[in-house]
């Protein structure tokens, strides 16, 4: 599934990113990498976000959102 399918105030690992090159290394600089575990804080009705990701929160655009392939951790 992706993260824009998700649901707010669950945990996530990351499975992969399939968005342009730049976006990507940006993405993996911020901590955004596969096998990271991420928490959806808030999610708005047209796709915007906010996760937290080692420590840092973070939004993200539902083009984003929709790139990032993740599955549900289980608690």
């Amino acid at each position: 599934m992706t993260l824009y399918e998700g649901t707010a105030g669950k945990d996530y690992e990351i499975s992969g990113i399939y968005v342009e090159n730049n976006i990507t290394r940006r993405l993996e600089a911020l901590g955004l990498n596969d096998k990271t575990v991420i928490h959806m804080m808030t999610k708005k009705k047209h796709g915007a976000m906010i996760i937290k990701v080692r420590g840092t929160r973070l939004a993200l655009g539902k083009h984003i959102a929709k790139a990032i392939e993740v599955k549900e951790c289980k608690a």
